[in-house]
C-alpha cells in the first residue's frame, strides 16, 4: 500500500518541450494552494557565464546538483520541507534560495528528473513530454528570444551544441514514462505551434488509465478521427494510443472530458475551471487537446489521491 503524503508528478522533456504549460494547467485544475511547483533547473550548479566558460550544456548530469535533486524529491514525498536554490532564467544567475513546504500534490518539471532510479521512483505519475522535433525547435527560438534575450542564431547554436547531451542523457528517460505526450503538426500545416496541433499520447499499463473503451478504433484511418484509442506497441511494450485532432469540435471534446471525470465521483467542484490555456504572445487561447492532456493527468493524481485516503 502507498504510504500518505504529497501526491508526486514528475514532468520531464528536452528544453522548450512544454513542460511548464503542462504544469500551470494541471496547478489551475487543482487550486494554486494545493500545488507545490518545483523546477529541476533550479539545481544547475553553474550559471550561464560559467557553462560556456566550462563548455558543458545545463542537460548534462554533471551541470546539476543530482544528489541534492534526489535528496530534495525525497524530502518533499515524505512531507518535509527544503530550501531549494533557484536559477534565474532571464539573467542566468542564481537568486537567494526559498523555502519550500510540500503541499497536496508535488510537481517536479525538468530536463533530468527521471535520470536516477532514486528520484524515479518518488514519482506517483511519470510524464515524459516528447513534440516533434521542429515543433518543440520553433518553441525555443520563440521562448529564448522573446523571453529570454538570445538571438534566433544563439539559439540555433546552442540546440546544435545540445545535441549530444539530449540524445545520451535526456531522450533515455521517455523509457521510464507512465504516459508519453506527443505534440505534432498536422499534414500540411508545417507553420501550426498553438491551438491546432494534434496529440498522440502514449499510454503504458504501468497505471491504470480510465475505461476509454468506447473510443477505440483499430481501422487504418483511426488517427485522422477528432478522438480515438489504438492498441500498439512502444519501444516494444504493448500500450494505447490517444489520439486528439487540433481540429476536435467542442462537442467532441467534452464527450472525452466526461469520460475522465466518470471515473472521478468526489470531486466534481474542480470541473470549473478553464483547462487547456496557452499564451500566444500576450493572447491567452484555448487548445482542446492541451485541455484534455492535462485532464488526463489530473486524473491519475487524483485516483491516487484516493487510493491514498482509503
Amino acid at each position: 500500500m502507498r504510504p500518505k503524503g504529497p501526491i508526486m508528478l514528475g514532468i520531464v522533456g528536452d528544453s522548450a518541450a512544454g513542460k511548464t504549460t503542462i504544469s500551470k494547467g494541471i496547478e489551475k485544475i487543482l487550486g494554486p494552494d494545493r500545488v507545490t511547483n518545483i523546477c529541476a533547473d533550479d539545481y544547475h550548479k553553474y550559471n550561464r557565464k560559467q557553462r560556456k566558460e566550462l563548455g558543458i550544456t545545463a542537460l548534462h548530469p554533471d551541470c546539476n546538483y543530482i544528489d541534492i535533486m534526489e535528496q530534495h524529491i525525497r524530502l518533499l514525498r515524505e512531507g518535509k520541507p527544503i530550501l531549494k536554490p533557484v536559477y534565474n532564467h532571464s539573467t542566468g544567475d542564481f537568486d537567494p534560495p526559498e523555502y519550500v513546504k510540500p503541499r497536496d500534490f508535488v510537481i517536479i518539471e525538468g530536463l533530468l528528473p527521471f535520470y536516477t532510479r532514486r528520484m524515479r521512483d518518488v514519482f506517483d505519475v511519470k510524464v515524459y513530454l516528447d513534440p516533434e522535433e521542429e515543433l518543440r525547435i520553433k518553441w525555443k527560438i520563440k521562448r529564448d528570444t522573446t523571453k529570454r534575450g538570445y538571438t534566433e542564431e544563439e539559439v540555433l547554436k546552442a540546440i546544435k551544441a545540445r545535441e549530444h547531451d539530449s540524445k545520451t542523457y535526456i531522450r533515455p528517460q521517455r523509457s521510464y514514462a507512465d504516459i508519453v505526450v506527443n505534440f505534432y503538426r498536422p499534414e500540411g500545416k508545417k507553420e501550426e505551434t498553438g491551438g491546432h496541433l494534434n496529440v498522440n499520447l502514449v499510454l503504458r499499463p504501468t497505471i491504470p488509465h480510465p475505461d476509454f473503451s468506447d473510443f477505440i478504433d483499430d481501422t487504418p484511418n483511426a488517427r485522422n478521427k477528432c478522438i480515438s484509442v489504438t492498441l500498439g506497441r512502444d519501444e516494444g511494450r504493448p500500450v494505447d494510443f490517444l489520439h486528439i485532432t487540433g481540429d476536435t469540435p467542442p462537442e467532441k471534446a467534452q464527450e472525452m472530458e466526461e469520460t475522465i471525470w466518470r471515473h472521478l465521483p468526489g470531486f466534481e467542484e474542480l470541473r470549473n475551471t478553464t483547462i487547456g490555456e496557452y499564451q500566444d504572445g500576450e493572447v491567452t487561447k484555448i487548445s482542446y487537446p492541451l485541455a484534455l492532456t492535462q485532464l488526463l493527468i489530473v486524473y491519475h493524481l487524483l485516483n491516487t489521491l484516493k487510493v491514498t485516503e482509503k
